[in-house]
Parts: structure tokens; C-alpha cells; sequence
């Protein structure tokens, strides 16, 4: 063990060298950590998704410190699979490196080749005909929506399910016919509710969800990202509502919906005052 610890906090041996030595010994079945031998792809795999979503998190915040450390995170997840990936025989960490150098290499042939790329509408366009061409190649060919992350946050998904239809025409021309879908939608959402069927409400809530992400993508917003904003500013304002009424004195389970919405409205009040 010596020798390991040693090799893992020699600052002049490469710091990746000494994180993926570390990871070994965490999974060594003879001195390890046994909550790090007992865990999987799967058991890890909710953890991954956690990183990611704190690393947007300090960058939202631009906490640069913070996301310095939200990457080291993220990163010990990727040295996690690679490590339980070896073990299994199928690839290690150099592999998932290499793998994707020459996958961005082959993305960006404006760049490392002789394609030309006039502005980032064009190069997205490219690298969906690229991700296109490598599908092909995988044998991903039954449907342009076979790979597609089942694991993705809905509201993203929906986003890449409807650029990937759309890739190939299947969209709406701008974002005003949107528009009629949601009232459509919003319509047989009241009718859903009229009927008292929960299954049907919850059917046409998703519908409407579903085309609201869709108007998102049309507007070039992320939806995922604009709902977080919509989030962040809920929990600001209804924060400003919990601290003036301790201000008072009061506690906010006594307070009515009345005294509430006047320092909602307050909160944005100020908050636009802020900005100016």
C-alpha cells in the first residue's frame, strides 16, 4: 500500500497517472474501499447524471471555483466506468481518449480537414449529417431516433428528438404555427380535465409539455434551460416572500395567499429595479 500511496501523492508523477492509480486501489478487491468493489455501471450511473448536473450548476453561478471542483467530480465518474470497464475486459481510460479525439476530429473536418464551415448554423448542420453517416456505420439504421438517451431529462430529450426529425424536414417551417398547436393543445388539455379521466389529462399535459419544448427549439432556446431559469426564479422571489414576513414576525403558514402575492409582486418589483 505504501508504494501505491506513495506513486498517488508524488506531485511529479502526471495527475491523471495518479487519479486512475487511485481508482485501481479503490476497486482493489484486496484493500480496497467495499462500497467502491460493490458498485456497477448501473448502481454509478445516477451519480454521473448528479456531477453533470452540478457542474451546470456552478456554472450557472458562475462559481469558477466551484466548478473547478464540480469537474474533478465529473471526472472521477469517467475514470469510475473506465476502471470498471477494465476490470470487465472491455476498454479502458486511454480508450475512452482516444475514442473521443478521433471522434471530434472526424466532427470538425472544417477544421482538421478541407471542409469549409461559414458560420455555426452550417457546422451544426455538418455534424448531424456526420452523427448521421456514423449511425449508418454502427448499423443504427431502423430509425433516426434509435440512440437517442432514454436516460435524458425529458424536456431535453423532446428537444433532441424534435431536432433530430427535423433534420430531415420533418418540422414545423417557423414558429408561428407552433403556436396554434399549443392553444390545440391547451384546448384538449381542458377538455382532458373536463372528462375527470387522469390518464387522458396526463396524456394531453404531456402533449402540451411536448410542444412547448418544440416552440422552445423553434425560438433557439434550450427548454431544459429555461425552465431552470423559470425554477431559480421562483425559489428567489418566494425566498424574498419567507424573509420579509420573518422581518414581521411572522411565521409564513399563517400568512394568506393575499399578503403572499403582495410580496411576490414586491419581489419582482425590486428585482426589475435591480436591473435598471
Amino acid at each position: 500500500m505504501t508504494a501505491k500511496l506513495d506513486f498517488i501523492l508524488n506531485a511529479e508523477n502526471p495527475p491523471i497517472e495518479r487519479l486512475l492509480a487511485l481508482m485501481t486501489q479503490l476497486r482493489d478487491k484486496d484493500g480496497g474501499c467495499p462500497w467502491d468493489i460493490e458498485q456497477s455501471f448501473a448502481s454509478i450511473a445516477p451519480y454521473t447524471i448528479e456531477e453533470a448536473y452540478e457542474v451546470a450548476d456552478a456554472i450557472e453561478r458562475e462559481d469558477l471555483k466551484d466548478l473547478r471542483d464540480e469537474l474533478g467530480d465529473l471526472m472521477f465518474q469517467v475514470v469510475f466506468h473506465s476502471q470498471m470497464a477494465r476490470e470487465a475486459g472491455a476498454f479502458e481510460f486511454n480508450d475512452v481518449i482516444l475514442g473521443i479525439t478521433e471522434k471530434m476530429i472526424r466532427r470538425h473536418p472544417h477544421v482538421f480537414g478541407d471542409a469549409s464551415a461559414r458560420d455555426g448554423e452550417a457546422q451544426t448542420l455538418a455534424w448531424e449529417t456526420q452523427k448521421a453517416q456514423e449511425r449508418a456505420d454502427k448499423g443504427l439504421t431502423a430509425s433516426l431516433l434509435d440512440d437517442v438517451p432514454l436516460g435524458l431529462p425529458a424536456l431535453k430529450r423532446a428537444h433532441k428528438l424534435q431536432k433530430r426529425a427535423a433534420h430531415i424536414g420533418f418540422d414545423w417551417p417557423s414558429f408561428e404555427p407552433v403556436f396554434d398547436k399549443v392553444e390545440e393543445e391547451i384546448g384538449e388539455l381542458k377538455e382532458a380535465i373536463a372528462s375527470g379521466d387522469h390518464d387522458h389529462m396526463a396524456e394531453e399535459m404531456g402533449d402540451l409539455l411536448f410542444v412547448m419544448a418544440n416552440l422552445s427549439r423553434k425560438l433557439k432556446i434550450q427548454s431544459e434551460d429555461a425552465l431552470r431559469m423559470a425554477n431559480a426564479k421562483f425559489e428567489r422571489r418566494f425566498r424574498h416572500i419567507e424573509a420579509r414576513l420573518r422581518d414581521q414576525g411572522r411565521a409564513i403558514e399563517t400568512a394568506s395567499l393575499e399578503d403572499m402575492e403582495a410580496l411576490w409582486v414586491e419581489a419582482k418589483v425590486l428585482e426589475k429595479a435591480a436591473a435598471q
